[in-house]
């Protein structure tokens, strides 16, 4: 079985061609351009350089959040608009448990952490165990401090990585009491490889949908939206679509 991965859930834009067993190509871009710019060029570039057809993909793996509003719309446009051209199905990949795959034979906690804005993280710690993955605090949108406590209240060794880290790094340094580490740079971001692992273990479990059904899960309500509300608007479907 071959994948196309995508990830542009944050800064980073992904994408990655994988088999179960081996990664065939991936592209990776931290830079300040919008994935708009960059993700359908890099997929096109995977698919010209490796010699391989869009044809020989059996499924589409993507990021579906939590992340960034306008990154996670780009990446299920994306990814929905291949699907349905290639009459192929979507696993969606929750993004924390992506990124926590950078670590599934480490038996630490990892707890990947990205930058919500408003002075809170997109979060959730997980571990693996013989290679599967279990989620010991779900997915959600909170202060770090909130994060620090549940992590110490857990009294185990843990693994931070995603961009929240330099940014809260300082006060988790200062609230911390559980030993810990951070990542390195080469596994401290998202992956669309990562988002291909783990969509292989989604697919055994038989968790694919079909593009016209795939949406994206944002945890929260985007500014638009708050704004929207604070003004006394009413969120029917096109003023969320507006909103977004």
């Amino acid at each position: 079985m071959r994948l196309l991965a995508l990830d542009s859930s944050g800064l980073v834009a992904s994408a990655a061609i994988v088999e179960e067993e081996n990664l065939l190509a991936e592209y990776t871009m931290n830079m300040k351009k919008t994935h708009s710019e960059t993700l359908l060029p890099m997929i096109d570039a995977l698919f010209r350089l490796t010699g391989l057809d869009l044809s020989g993909i059996d499924a589409i793996a993507v990021s579906s959040g939590p992340g960034s509003f306008t990154g996670l719309r780009i990446g299920s446009a994306t990814a929905k608009g291949l699907g349905m051209a290639l009459n192929i199905p979507l696993i969606s990949v929750p993004t924390l448990e992506g990124m926590a795959c950078h670590f599934t034979e480490d038996d630490r906690l990892i707890c990947p952490l990205m930058d919500a804005r408003r002075k809170q993280v997109y979060t959730g710690i997980y571990s693996f165990h013989e290679g599967k993955l279990s989620v010991v605090a779900e997915g959600c949108a909170c202060p770090v401090e909130e994060l620090v406590e549940k992590v110490n209240a857990l009294g185990r060794e843990i693994i931070f990585l995603g961009d929240g880290v330099q940014i809260y790094r300082e006060t988790m340094e200062q609230l911390l009491t559980v030993p810990h580490i951070y990542a390195p740079l080469h596994l401290n971001r998202q992956r669309a490889a990562a988002v291909g692992y783990r969509a292989f273990a989604l697919y055994r479990e038989g968790k694919t949908e079909t593009a016209a059904d795939h949406v994206p899960v944002y945890l929260r309500k985007s500014q638009a939206e708050r704004e929207l509300e604070a003004r006394g608007g009413k969120l029917s479907a096109d003023n969320i679509r507006r909103a977004h």
